[in-house]
């Protein structure tokens, strides 16, 4: 997204960030969950009135390499999801770190333009553990989430190392329960329609995990 999108439409913005292993270990039923789980994630935004206009999506992928795949997109501007490809190790430290750094780039964008925003959302998905450097990268999240400037929602999938994932939050992380992809993603939709449409600063009551999440 561009200066002009800011000016054109000064909605709030409220920023998420998808952190995303795709490593060789995510590869058949895993991965084709998760490309059909993002894909009515952004459906779901798109429906919204107010949240396709005020959430941005960017994801960041971990795998053969560590690629942006989508830089901060309003909702509404994102004509087409992309397919992923499971490959490779895990460099989610990697992954993480450039993630948040556009994070950081986007929310100077907000400030130049007066363009006020929600809290932002980190979500990192991953069935394993790091393969690369990853203790700063966690370090820094945790400290963002510390300092009430971040979000960060780790979720562990299969085998997942939960504690490690855990590292990345000031939060434990949680377990998907079996590949329920659909189900967190409706609910990752459903809470981002619920920030949008509140005011921004406002604490606001999520859904409850348990459609999702292994309690």
């Amino acid at each position: 997204m561009s200066f002009n999108d800011l000016i054109d439409n000064p909605t709030p913005r409220c920023p998420c960030l998808l952190v995303l292993d795709t490593s060789g270990s995510m590869s058949g039923a895993p991965i084709q969950q998760l490309n059909a789980g993002v894909k009515q994630f952004i459906r779901a935004l798109q429906d919204d009135d107010t949240a396709k206009h005020s959430v941005e999506v960017a994801i960041m992928v971990a795998g053969e390499m560590v690629e942006e795949v989508m830089p901060f997109t309003t909702a509404s501007h994102i004509e087409q999801t992309i397919t992923f490809e499971a490959c490779g190790l895990t460099p989610l430290g990697e992954a993480v770190s450039r993630g948040l750094d556009m994070l950081e780039q986007r929310k100077a964008e907000y400030q130049q333009t007066g363009t006020s925003y929600y809290q932002p959302w980190l979500v990192v998905i991953s069935d394993g553990a790091p393969t690369d450097d990853w203790l700063p990268a966690a370090a820094r999240a945790k400290s963002l989430a510390d300092n009430r400037k971040l979000i960060s929602l780790p979720v562990g999938v299969d085998s997942a190392d939960m504690d490690i994932l855990g590292e990345f939050s000031n939060r434990p992380a949680l377990k998907l329960n079996g590949l329920k992809f659909a189900q967190f993603f409706q609910w990752l939709s459903a809470s981002m329609s619920r920030v949008s449409n509140s005011n921004v600063g406002d604490q606001v009551g999520l859904p409850p995990v348990d459609g999702w999440a292994a309690i």
